[in-house]
């Protein structure tokens, strides 16, 4: 499985399967317009996290370790929804616009460890 992250505003989607992984669901986006197949929000960064962040630049390291930490209490959940596609290409997508300090980048390293 090749995974690879798409921000959900930017247009030229990937062909795979199509999932949010923001918590929250993107504004300006309709269901009909997102087209997915799922919406992971159980494994986006929670929300005192989220908060806590707040897309600061420089919080990223802890936020990456705080955010991994949370994931490893979500594994068994992670691997319930890999199984779920059943495309060869999944695509993570989530709405935020600083696209280098984004927490897709870390869970599609996480989830690259659990394949």
């Amino acid at each position: 499985m090749n995974i690879r992250i798409h921000r959900i505003y930017d247009s030229d989607l990937p062909q795979g399967y199509h999932a949010l992984v923001d918590r929250l669901w993107p504004r300006g986006i309709s269901k009909d317009e997102a087209s997915l197949d799922g919406h992971w929000k159980d494994l986006a960064p929670s929300n005192d996290l989220r908060k806590w962040f707040d897309h600061d630049p420089d919080k990223w390291a802890d936020f990456r370790r705080k955010y991994l930490s949370e994931l490893s209490h979500n594994k068994e959940e992670a691997k319930k929804y890999l199984e779920k596609v059943n495309q060869k290409n999944l695509i993570l997508l989530y709405g935020a616009k600083d696209k280098k300090h984004c927490h897709a980048h870390i869970l599609k390293e996480y989830l690259e460890e659990l394949i």
